[in-house]
């Protein structure tokens, strides 16, 4: 097999330990393509393991663009949510792993404790190999993957819908809110609901997280009946599609795609966070499903 062939092997594991490190495609892309750089320059007759000398590169290369890239997302507009990926819908054993609300979750953590999150909770890797791929001890990794768990556990959703419930929710949303059936939007939505929109300052969106049944409802009905970035809501094609491995709606209009909507549920099926994106830079994978393996 040659250099090429090699890197071209492990290409979508690559960005897909990337995007979960990162949470933007072009910032993951760019991190694969200096792992192509490092690997075709790398004297190879020393590299014994192909795969986890590349992770370890792309690993080292998304941690050194996550710290570049977090003084940009403190001084961001509105919320910042991770760039939704549009995925296969046969493979449902991303959908945990891959989450928008799990990958929220991960922007709180430092650069390091996502990194060795990711590489042991979605990838399995051992605390040996971590250490290997992101250059600190294994204590010192231990210690990172402890603090990241509790992190993670204490604020990811505490119930995991199943794709079937998340379908039909989802269905019923963009019925009641496309009929504005405003009783109905009431009843799928958990009292504490909290909305957050991505706009990046270039679309019009809420700055702040929208919080609560009846100001979700209101922002939701309010939209319903009003041009969208020139768009008629009469104009607007849905699509119920996998994003991040789980339903997802895609808003399309104009030639374009306008926006995209995602649902954490409760265990009463009631839905308890919504994401909305909306910033144009963050729609281009939305329109062809990708691979993000484990």
């Amino acid at each position: 097999m040659t250099t090429a062939e090699v890197f071209a092997d492990h290409r979508d594991l690559l960005f897909s330990v990337a995007y979960r490190v990162l949470g933007r495609v072009a910032d993951a892309e760019d991190a694969v393509q200096d792992a192509l750089v490092k690997w075709l320059s790398a004297d190879r007759s020393q590299v014994a393991d192909p795969k986890s000398y590349l992770v370890r590169i792309v690993s080292n290369a998304a941690i050194d663009r996550l710290r570049s890239a977090q003084h940009r997302r403190e001084t961001y507009i509105g919320p910042w949510i991770p760039e939704p990926v549009r995925t296969d819908p046969d493979t449902v054993e991303v959908a945990e792993s891959v989450s928008i609300a799990l990958l929220m979750v991960l922007e709180t953590l430092s650069p390091i404790e996502r990194a060795v999150y990711v590489l042991k909770e979605a990838f399995g890797f051992s605390h040996a190999e971590i250490a290997d791929a992101v250059d600190r001890t294994e204590t010192a990794v231990r210690q990172a993957a402890h603090r990241a768990r509790e992190h993670v556990q204490a604020r990811r959703p505490r119930f995991t819908a199943t794709r079937a419930r998340q379908r039909e929710v989802t269905e019923r949303f963009l019925a009641a809110v496309g009929g504005g059936d405003i009783n109905e939007l009431m009843d799928l939505l958990a009292p504490d609901v909290t909305l957050w929109t991505d706009g990046g300052g270039k679309v019009r969106a809420a700055v702040k997280p929208v919080s609560g049944a009846d100001r979700v409802a209101a922002w939701f009905a309010g939209i319903a009946t009003r041009p969208y970035q020139g768009v008629l809501p009469a104009e607007m094609s849905v699509q119920l599609v996998d994003l991040n491995g789980a339903p997802g709606v895609v808003f399309s209009g104009a030639g374009r795609v306008i926006a995209t909507l995602t649902f954490d549920l409760a265990e009463d099926g009631r839905v308890t966070a919504i994401h909305n994106v909306a910033n144009p830079d963050k729609l281009g994978a939305t329109t062809t499903p990708r691979a993000l393996p484990t």
